[in-house]
């Protein structure tokens, strides 16, 4: 199950799923970073082995994944499904893989007859515009560090720095992104290791500079904390 995203307290569990066929990946760097984090963080030594041997997962091309997180945005996870299946033949792909000048070619009123809003039709036809046109570019990715992919992508309508985050950990699998926007990861931190009290973000950054080079790792780790099921992206 590939999920897409909505900013709930427990963002871990990713409000909306959408089940998607494909190869899954997961990171190389998982064992590593778990060894790392237990011995630098005592909280992290009791709470990784809660979770055996769950992993970070994930499936699916870029483009196709983005679009998943704007079709799913704010609806519920039965409606997104039905959009989504219907967006999809409308589009004329399959749900692993979109082509960005497949959707590009498509009137907004097609759009629209797939069950999706105006709005939501108008930011697909832009994440189309910039995969198609060379705005992004999946080759550069490698090259460049996260808050300069993060810059990328919002400059894409719907796509803000919190969906880019969740981009970054889950399709990217980047290893040291932090979320501090993310109502989940301030919960967790907030239960974990001030006994449920108020957490600054400033608190939360201090907390997740003992987590570094893999706070991705740890962040997923507090998720699991409020959500025990492992989600993919």
């Amino acid at each position: 199950m590939t999920m897409t995203l909505s900013k709930t307290p427990a963002a871990s569990a990713l409000s909306v799923a959408v089940d998607v066929p494909g190869a899954v990946v997961t990171p190389a760097y998982w064992d590593e970073a778990c060894s790392h984090l237990a011995r630098r963080d005592r909280k992290m030594k009791k709470l990784i082995p809660r979770f055996g041997e769950a992993r970070l997962r994930s499936r699916g091309d870029a483009f196709t994944t983005l679009a998943r997180s704007i079709v799913g945005q704010q609806i519920s996870v039965k409606a997104a499904q039905s959009v989504w299946d219907r967006f999809v033949v409308t589009v004329g792909g399959s749900a692993v893989h979109l082509v960005p000048a497949a959707v590009h070619a498509l009137a907004l009123t097609q759009l629209r007859d797939s069950g999706l809003s105006a709005r939501k039709s108008e930011y697909l036809l832009d994440l189309a515009r910039h995969f198609g046109g060379g705005q992004v570019r999946e080759s550069d990715w490698q090259g460049m560090d996260d808050d300069a992919i993060i810059d990328q992508l919002v400059a894409i309508r719907g796509i803000g720095r919190w969906t880019a985050e969740m981009f970054l950990i889950f399709h990217l699998m980047r290893p040291n992104v932090m979320p501090l926007d993310d109502l989940g990861l301030i919960k967790g931190i907030s239960q974990n290791y001030f006994s449920g009290e108020p957490v600054s973000r400033a608190e939360a950054r201090e907390v997740g500079e003992a987590w570094a080079p893999f706070r991705s790792v740890a962040t997923w780790y507090i998720w699991r904390s409020l959500d025990p099921v492992p989600v993919e992206y």
